[in-house]
C-alpha cells in the first residue's frame, strides 16, 4: 500500500537533521515537492527556506510540522 506523505506542498515545517555529535539545528523551511521513499525507507520531501533559491532533499523524521 502506498505511505501517504504527512505534509503537503506549501507547507511550513521545520527541518532539524539529526547527525551523530552535532547539535540539530532547527531550520524554518517549505515544502515544495512530495518526493516517493528511497528504497522502500522514509518518504521524501524537496524543501526550501527563506530567500534561499537552493533546494534540498529531506526524509519525514527530519521534519516537523511548525508551531
Amino acid at each position: 500500500d502506498m505511505a501517504m506523505h504527512k505534509f503537503t506542498v506549501g507547507q511550513s515545517v521545520v527541518y532539524a537533521p539529526r547527525r551523530m555529535g552535532h547539535p540539530v539545528v532547527r531550520t524554518n523551511c517549505q515544502i515544495v515537492r512530495l518526493l516517493p521513499a528511497e528504497n522502500g525507507g522514509e518518504l521524501q520531501y524537496r524543501i526550501k527556506w527563506g530567500t534561499d533559491s537552493l533546494e534540498r532533499i529531506a526524509t519525514e523524521n527530519q521534519l516537523s510540522a511548525s508551531s
